[in-house]
C-alpha cells in the first residue's frame, strides 16, 4: 500500500530510449485527491493508475513494467493504444469500395490489434495540455501501413478529472477511405497489479447480447442473447463463477475473450461495465460511446512475463475491458461500420471512473 504523493499537476521524466536512439518520456497526471495516471508516448501506453481503496491507501491497478525496456520486448499490449484496427480482422483482408486490401497476419491467418507494427509500437508526439490535466498524443499512420489504405492522422487525449476519472478521447481523419477502430488495452487488477487473480472481482456488463466466435476467434455474425449463458453479466457476479464451464465459447478462448453488444449507445459516454473488488472496496466503471466492449480474462498470461517489481504475471491475474466496434467489422457489413472517409471525423470516448464502497 502506498500513500498519495502530494500536489496536483503534470510532471514528466525520462523513461528510456528506443533502439534507434530516440528518447522516450513518461508523463504523470495527478489530481488533488492523489489519483494519478502515468502515460508514455511509446504506444500511447498507460503504464500505471494509482487509485485509492476504502481505507485511503493507493495501489497501482494496471499491469505493466517499471521501465521502457519491458514494453519493447514481447508482451501482450499492456496499456497501449491499439490501432489502426483493434481486435481481429478475419483472413487478414477486406474489400473496400471494390478494392481488396491485404493486412499483415500476426494471429494465425488473422490480423490482430493492428498487425506486426501497430499503433502500440509507435512513438507518438506528446503535447501536455495547458492549464489542464491533459496529455494529447499525435501520430500519423502512413498510407499502406500494415496494409491499410490512407494517410491517417490520429490523436489521443488522456485527461485526469477531479472525480478520479481517466478519460480517453480519440480523433482521426484520413485522405482515403479506410477502416478505423481504436481502443486502450489496459489490464486491470483492482486489488493491485500482481496481487493474485481477478476471479473474485464482481463484474457487470450492460449487454443483452454478445458476438459468438469460431475456432479462430472470428465472430460468426450472430448476435446471441447472453441470458442463461456464462456470458450473462447483466447482474453483478464473480468473474470466476462460470469461467471454467464446459461451454464451447469459453473453451475457444480458454475463458472469456468475447465482444459484448452494449445496450446503450449515444454521443455521450454511457455505462458499459462495472467492476468491484471486495477486499479493497475499489470500483471501476467503464463508460463509452462505442457499441461494443471486449472482456478478456487474461487467459494466456502464464507467469513467463515479469512485470513491475519483478512480479510474475500469472494466468487470469487481470482483466481487460476494451471498448470498440465489433471484431471483423470490415468483413461484416451488418455490424456497425468502421469505415472512415475523407472529410469525415472519427471520434470516440472512453472513461474509466474509480471510486470505493
Amino acid at each position: 500500500m502506498n500513500s498519495a504523493a502530494p500536489g496536483a499537476g503534470i510532471v514528466n521524466r525520462p523513461f528510456g530510449s528506443l533502439q534507434d536512439g530516440r528518447s522516450v518520456e513518461l508523463f504523470l497526471l495527478r489530481n488533488e485527491n492523489g489519483f494519478e495516471a502515468s502515460i508514455t508516448p511509446y504506444g500511447g501506453t498507460v503504464t500505471s493508475i494509482m487509485a485509492p481503496d476504502r481505507a485511503g491507501g493507493f495501489e497501482d491497478v494496471v499491469l505493466g513494467f517499471d521501465d521502457l525496456d519491458g514494453y519493447l520486448g514481447p508482451q501482450p499490449h499492456f496499456g497501449a493504444v491499439i490501432g489502426r484496427f483493434a481486435n481481429r480482422v478475419g483472413g487478414g483482408r477486406f474489400t473496400l469500395d471494390g478494392r481488396d486490401f491485404v493486412l499483415h497476419c500476426n494471429d494465425g491467418n488473422n490480423h490482430l490489434h493492428g498487425g506486426r507494427s501497430g499503433f502500440d509500437k509507435a512513438l507518438w508526439k506528446a503535447r501536455p495540455g495547458p492549464g489542464a490535466l491533459e496529455l494529447t498524443l499525435e501520430y500519423v499512420s502512413r498510407d499502406g501501413e500494415e496494409g491499410y489504405p490512407g494517410r491517417l492522422e490520429a490523436t489521443v487525449t488522456y485527461a485526469v478529472k477531479p472525480d478520479n476519472e481517466l478519460r480517453i478521447d480519440y480523433h482521426c481523419t484520413t485522405d482515403k477511405p479506410t477502416h478505423v477502430n481504436l481502443t486502450n488495452h489496459s489490464y486491470f487488477n483492482l486489488a493491485g497489479a500482481g496481487r493474485g487473480d481477478v476471479l473474485d472481482h464482481l463484474l457487470t456488463i450492460v449487454a443483452e447480447k454478445f458476438t459468438p466466435v469460431d475456432r479462430t476467434s472470428i465472430p460468426t455474425g450472430e448476435l446471441r442473447e447472453v441470458a442463461g449463458a456464462p456470458m450473462d453479466f447483466r447482474s453483478s457476479r464473480a468473474v470466476g463463477e462460470r469461467i471454467d464451464d464446459k461451454d464451447e465459447q469459453l473453451q475457444i478462448g480458454s475463458g472469456y475473450d468475447h465482444n459484448f453488444v452494449l445496450s446503450r449507445r449515444g454521443r455521450e459516454p454511457s455505462l458499459a461495465a462495472r467492476v468491484f473488488e471486495p477486499t479493497s472496496g475499489r470500483v471501476m466503471e467503464v463508460l463509452t460511446t462505442e457499441p461494443g466492449i471486449q472482456f478478456y480474462s487474461a487467459n494466456f498470461l502464464d507467469g513467463s512475463i515479469k512485470g513491475k517489481g519483478g512480479v510474475a504475471y500469472e494466468r487470469r491475474c487481470a482483466l481487460c475491458l476494451e471498448t470498440q466496434h465489433f471484431p471483423n467489422s470490415p468483413n461484416r457489413p451488418e455490424f456497425p461500420s468502421t469505415i472512415l472517409r475523407p472529410g469525415e471525423e472519427y471520434r470516440s470516448t472512453t472513461v474509466y471512473r474509480f471510486s470505493c464502497e
